[in-house]
């Protein structure tokens, strides 16, 4: 270890960055973040620090670098673009036993400024020694890509939780259940995203008032059309935390390996023509390991309310009292459309788009002259299997032969195809594409062969 970690508490304390550019600008952001009383040593002075000494912020020292003004420092930075005044500063600061970090000179540094991720009162660091610096941040980026926003209000609660957990719970094991309980709560994590203070408050006495191994929930993940890079950045984080994962066939492979290696897979797939788990065993299943206490994720193939029965499931779980969220996710006809270079609204060719399923409970009837109608996108679901039915309907009921249709199939992966045709052709094309496949219909069509890019 090159480095020894360490946070140091700089509110109220003096400390001094010799350098007033705009990299000097980038740390004096942070030492005002961290309640640090700046001073500021410099000839010239960029906009931000005349700003900052306007409002008290900082002091200004307007005169060449001088030793004398460590003496009363904590901390100091040089951050010049004169590396000789910068060799200046770190002697001075070595001399003094003061930790002195020196911009983009690590050799001279006895301190380095980490890339940071800041959840206040939770912060993560991230160093390479000086050696890496963009690979640090590169990290950094996909930590903060990966780290709700309310961590740190969720932390907060937590320390002030503290002594309450010690009374409740007499053991280290019971605590540490509990613990895990609250930090993978979602519904208490939006609330307190919500400043939603009465439910957070309502949320937190109920994982006290509930026995600890019977607090199973649910959520509702909609894992996207297929590209895992379309998962939600919310979604990422469930299946990360899920003791169990209740997915199906339109789950793609790439994005079921993103979720817990430890974590329970359950598989209930769905064919057409043959459901291999009936949607009422489904609904039992989410709800029996929900009531063992465990934290399920059922991850849904686009977005579980579009034409994913998502709403189905819920009713089972609400009738029972088991708690559950919904996580949307990119639905297949916005994805699939996307990747094909098919825009589903067009102020030329289509003022409004129709989602249609292609399956029903009961006999196919649907509202045709509507459907029919001019300027719109139709869009049908698992419509592969009623596709003469839909070609014949709509040309009964006046929309031209010619109209530009589409089938994508296998829609946003490697193995996306996409077949284009008219609509009187549609019966024919559904023989040339195998499930899943979407089919979109309208003018919109005409323009993949311009905006086609995938």
């Amino acid at each position: 270890m090159d480095y020894l970690p360490l946070f140091c508490q700089l509110r109220g304390k003096v400390c001094l960055l010799v350098g007033a550019g705009d990299v000097a600008a980038r740390k004096a952001r942070l030492l005002l973040d961290a309640g640090a009383q700046l001073h500021v040593c410099a000839l010239e002075f960029s906009p931000p620090f005349s700003e900052w000494q306007q409002t008290g912020e900082a002091t200004l020292i307007q005169q060449p670098f001088s030793p004398e003004l460590l003496d009363k420092c904590w901390l100091v930075i040089a951050a010049t673009s004169d590396e000789q005044v910068n060799q200046q500063v770190s002697e001075a600061a070595e001399a003094r036993r003061l930790f002195c970090n020196v911009v983009d000179a690590p050799a001279q540094a006895s301190a380095i400024m980490p890339s940071i991720i800041d959840r206040a009162p939770l912060t993560i660091a991230i160093s390479s020694g000086g050696r890496a610096p963009v690979l640090a941040r590169l990290l950094r980026e996909k930590l903060e890509a990966l780290l709700p926003q309310h961590l740190g209000k969720l932390a907060s609660l937590a320390g002030s939780l503290r002594e309450r957990v010690k009374q409740h719970y007499p053991t280290g094991a019971e605590r540490r259940r509990f613990w895990e309980k609250l930090f993978v709560s979602d519904r208490l994590a939006q609330s307190l995203a919500n400043n939603d203070t009465p439910q957070a408050q309502a949320l937190t006495d109920e994982l006290f008032n509930q026995p600890l191994d019977n607090r199973g929930e649910v959520v509702l993940v909609g894992a996207g059309p297929g590209d895992a890079g379309l998962l939600t950045l919310k979604g990422l984080q469930q299946i990360q935390q899920a003791d169990i994962v209740v997915y199906d066939r339109l789950v793609s492979d790439e994005v079921l390996q993103l979720a817990r290696r430890d974590a329970e897979r359950i598989f209930v797939g769905k064919r057409a023509g043959h459901h291999c788990v009936p949607q009422e065993e489904i609904n039992q299943i989410l709800l029996q390991q929900a009531q063992r206490g465990k934290r399920v994720v059922r991850l849904k193939g686009g977005d579980p309310f579009i034409f994913g029965r998502g709403g189905e499931e819920l009713e089972t779980l609400a009738g029972s009292n088991i708690p559950f969220s919904v996580v949307p996710g990119i639905t297949a006809a916005s994805g699939c459309s996307a990747y094909s270079g098919i825009p589903l609204t067009h102020r030329d060719y289509a003022h409004s788009v129709r989602f249609v399923t292609g399956h029903r409970k009961q006999e196919y009837s649907l509202d045709w002259a509507n459907l029919a109608a001019e300027q719109q996108t139709l869009v049908f679901y698992m419509g592969l299997a009623q596709a003469g039915e839909i070609q014949r309907q709509l040309q009964a009921h006046g929309m031209a032969g010619s109209m530009p249709v589409a089938l994508v199939e296998n829609g946003t992966s490697t193995r996306q195809r996409v077949v284009c045709g008219e609509l009187s052709q549609l019966e024919i094309l559904a023989t040339q594409v195998n499930s899943p496949s979407l089919i979109i219909v309208g003018q919109v069509v005409a323009l993949r062969d311009t905006l086609r890019w995938f």
